[in-house]
């Protein structure tokens, strides 16, 4: 295969990407976070100041290259200085999920061998002292706000001065151990979540991410002046992705992971563009049209016309046309009335978002570009460092994800499998080379396990995962996933809904209800329930869900609509099994979990025929 990537100016490490971020804009931002009284930020300088003396202090500790140290916190300052801290001292960066239960964060521990860990709080430090019979190989835990003993748990604090003190003995030990680290040498190690079984532990070397951070900024549609507000986990690849495309571009970036300040924090920070998965999208969008629903009147004609204005200005710009005269007054008036105010909502300077780690309904992009905010969906696995391909801002189009990034490949076969080549697919899961041998092939091809087309400008489009895809007892192929984000799309109090027909003679559903969108149709409709279980029982709540899902099944083939649901009295939840920690569901735990509520459905129609 011809090596498109020389091109690309790529660092030997993400140590060295930082150290060269550090040396070409020392003065310029790097960092915003919030603090006790309000957002306090850092230089270059000051976070390579605040990196290296950690990273002294690793070194101290005894770790070595490759050596593992696993992060288990939520996104925070904190979390970016370990990982390059770790990344500095030639370690690899194990992720863990602080929602993980203590008997996965000991598998994972054990399994990679981590032998630091860095720890968010109480919470963390009791899931490692509960487990510890089972982590021998732990030698030391350092704590951002725990309460530390001396011993095997000490502060953040503690390995600074141990990184001070280092730093003093040997002033190059940091600048040493950089110099030394290859491209090849491992860098990140991260589990994923999975659907079903342990998790395995994706091992990605420094060339995966010094690969992901070039073939960004080749695409050309950031810059050092652009802003980026950063929730995301960064237990997640997706996470690591922007924080390591941050450093090869130079933009900076404000960080808070505390997902319910996310709406506050936008109107302060105000940030020139976003990544997040589609849920957050789909809850921004369901919450300004259940708004407007319910108030009704003037206020929603207004809101249908200028949607309407500025989706047919959106539409003529996709085909590359400019629109009307007329039509360019009213949009205008449409922007200054309604789609600013929209715009708003998320800072008011957005350039463009990026929707990532699950499939976006394209009519919840199509909202966002008609409201002036263009969507641009990517693709990627973990296993191929989050990143294969992405739209383009100079080509926009809805319902796919665009073409690969330089250097990297994409092919499917037969079946519509999409497999993947290139320089940021993974070494191979830990510890398990039959796991890496049936998805990795000799060629550097990975099955992806996602199914898809490509067209022939070589954009990708995917369908659903190929395992997800349903077969009815009349032998019609369903895929779920796409039914699914257009629920979540067309009905503003939808939160998952989980598609069943395998086997069956028809397609049933199980849904939930976004508890916030719930209380507040509730109260704007005046109806009974005091908590979500007995909101979600009210026959007028159920009336206006089969509102939303008659509308879903007027877009769909026959033999997909949704003939039954059952609303759940609960949202699905990580801590219940029912999603994995990135928020995706487990079908198949799912489906077994409520099997008599979907057996029920089929049974009640039985019954109805005879």
């Amino acid at each position: 295969m011809m090596d498109t990537t020389t091109a690309l100016v790529r660092a030997p490490s993400v140590a060295r990407m930082f150290y060269d971020r550090a040396e070409s804009t020392p003065d310029a931002e790097a960092y915003r976070f919030p603090t006790a009284e309000a957002w306090s930020s850092v230089t270059w300088t000051q976070a390579k100041g605040s990196v290296t003396t950690l990273a002294a202090g690793l070194i101290a500790l005894g770790l070595e290259h490759e050596d593992r140290v696993a992060i288990a916190s939520s996104t925070r300052i904190e979390w970016v200085y370990a990982d390059l801290a770790v990344a500095c001292a030639g370690g690899a960066t194990t992720t863990v999920y602080p929602s993980t239960g203590a008997a996965d964060v000991a598998f994972i521990l054990a399994d990679s061998g981590s032998r630091i860990v860095f720890a968010e709080d109480d919470t963390q430090i009791a899931k490692l002292r509960e487990q510890r019979a089972q982590l021998p190989g732990v030698e030391r835990v350092v704590t951002f706000d725990g309460t530390p003993d001396g011993e095997w748990v000490i502060s953040l604090e503690d390995l600074q001065a141990l990184g001070s003190r280092h730093l003093a003995d040997c002033p190059s030990a940091v600048d040493d151990v950089v110099a030394a680290i290859l491209p090849e040498h491992l860098a990140t190690l991260i589990y994923t979540s999975g659907t079903t079984g342990r998790p395995k532990g994706v091992q990605l070397p420094q060339s995966c991410w010094t690969y992901i951070g070039a073939g960004a900024e080749s695409l050309d549609i950031l810059s050092h002046d652009d802003l980026q507000y950063l929730w995301l986990p960064l237990s997640h690849s997706f996470g690591k992705m922007l924080e390591v495309v941050q450093l090869q571009i130079g933009f900076p970036t404000a960080v808070d992971g505390r997902m319910d300040k996310i709406v506050e924090n936008l109107a302060v920070v105000r940030p020139t563009f976003m990544a997040g998965p589609p849920r957050i999208f789909e809850k921004v969008h369901a919450k300004v049209v259940q708004t407007v629903e319910e108030e009704g009147g003037l206020r929603s004609a207004l809101f249908s016309w200028a949607f309407g204005v500025g989706d047919r200005v959106a539409q003529a710009r996709l085909r590359g046309q400019q629109p009307a005269l007329a039509t360019r007054l009213q949009h205008t008036l449409a922007d200054r009335l309604v789609l600013s105010k929209v715009r708003a909502r998320l800072g008011g300077r957005i350039r463009f978002l990026i929707s990532g780690s699950a499939a976006i309904s394209p009519d919840v992009a199509a909202w966002f570009y008609a409201s002036g905010m263009l969507v641009l969906e990517g693709y990627g696995l973990t296993e191929t460092s989050a990143g294969a391909c992405i739209v383009r801002l100079d080509d926009p189009v809805f319902g796919w994800v665009g073409s690969p990034i330089v250097g990297t490949e994409i092919r499917t076969a037969e079946d519509g499998e999409v497999f993947v080549r290139g320089p940021s697919v993974m070494r191979g899961y830990h510890n398990q080379p039959e796991a890496t041998a049936e998805v990795l092939d000799a060629d550097g091809w990975l099955a992806t396990g996602d199914v898809g087309e490509i067209d022939d400008q070589g954009r990708l489009r995917i369908t659903d995962r190929k395992k997800d895809l349903v077969k009815t007892s009349g032998g019609k192929y369903i895929a779920p996933q796409p039914i699914e984000g257009l629920f979540k799309a067309l009905c503003p109090l939808g939160s998952q809904m989980v598609v069943h027909a395998e086997g069956r003679n028809y397609a049933t559903a199980l849904v939930t209800l976004d508890p916030d969108a719930l209380a507040q149709w509730v109260a704007a409709h005046e109806s009974t329930g005091a908590d979500y279980a007995s909101q979600t029982a009210d026959p007028a709540v159920r009336a206006y869900v089969q509102e939303c899902l008659d509308n879903v099944n007027s877009r769909l083939n026959r033999w997909e609509t949704i003939k039954g649901f059952r609303i759940l009295d609960h949202d699905l939840s990580v801590e219940s099994g029912e999603l994995t920690p990135s928020m995706k569901v487990r079908r198949k735990f799912v489906e077994s979990t409520y099997k008599p509520l979907l057996d029920s459905m089929y049974a009640d129609a039985d019954r109805e025929r005879h």
